[in-house]
């Protein structure tokens, strides 16, 4: 050996692009996909993920209260065409009895 030490120094991810990388994941790609397209190891995700998982924070890309507020205007809106086909059923019988 030549005496010079060759120490591996960690790279340093800011926030943003850990969210930009979850959000990937949660999009529905795999995590072996973005791991290998960004050139990092699959490992580093699944803890940010598991991270994530516990802070459960409001603005994060796996926070359940997004998608609470998903499903809610989802449902409002299939109610709302519920009606609108209710009330077209009714107008169509009306009109048919006339002729």
């Amino acid at each position: 050996m030549t005496g010079k030490s060759t120490k591996k120094t960690r790279r340093k991810y800011d926030a943003s692009f850990k969210e930009d990388v979850l959000k990937m994941v949660v999009s529905g790609r795999s995590v072996s996909d973005v791991a290998q397209a960004l050139g990092i190891g699959p490992h580093i995700i699944y803890h940010w993920i598991k991270i994530s998982k516990q802070k459960n924070s409001i603005n994060h890309p796996l926070s359940t209260s997004d998608s609470t507020t998903e499903i809610d205007r989802l449902k409002a809106a299939l109610h709302r065409a519920e009606q609108e086909r209710d009330i077209l059923k009714k107008a169509l019988g009306i009109f048919s009895r006339g002729i």
